[in-house]
């Protein structure tokens, strides 16, 4: 069964730890999170569960952020849910709302995230990623070139009004 968690994800800033500190914006897992579109395949991931029977499935960015920790950490099932028990980064990076000392899943369960999360899946995140990305720079380039072209027309506008003034 899948039911979708509408409760939005607060910023890092705003993730309640049990010490009063705050997550860093600059961290490697936040900045990570903020470029995974977890939202945009969140649907495909639900269409594979029944709406009816079993038991609540895991949401979308805990199935794929606990796989990829497992991956960019090298850990074993057992260690990688170990790592995300202790780690607050890594917690809210699979989508919690704040700190918590129990682990919010059982090792067992990376086994069904494998099997649900296909290579097929994983290059359509990448490819939305990169399009993603690269839409950005465009847009970024169009404006330096934009600001350019008024600087140079500002400068040239100076230029006269310096040229008639003498």
């Amino acid at each position: 069964m899948y039911r979708k968690e509408e409760q939005p994800l607060p910023p890092p800033e705003k993730f309640e730890l049990p010490f009063e500190g705050k997550l860093s914006p600059n961290n490697r897992w936040v900045i990570m999170a903020e470029l995974i579109p977890w939202d945009d395949f969140e649907e495909e991931y639900a269409k594979l569960f029944s709406a009816e029977e079993g038991a609540p499935a895991k949401l979308f960015r805990m199935a794929l952020g606990t796989l990829i920790i497992k991956e960019k950490l090298g850990t074993s099932d057992r260690e990688t849910i170990e790592q995300i028990r202790e780690n607050p980064y890594l917690q809210y990076f699979i989508g919690l709302n704040c700190y918590q000392q129990e682990p919010p899943l059982e090792s067992s369960m990376l086994v069904h995230f494998r099997k649900r999360i296909d290579g097929e899946l994983i290059n359509k995140i990448n490819k939305k990623i990169v399009k993603r990305e690269i839409d950005k720079s465009d847009k970024e380039v169009k404006k330096k070139d934009c600001l350019q072209e008024k600087g140079e027309k500002s400068r040239e506008l100076l230029e006269k009004l310096l040229e008639r003034n003498t």
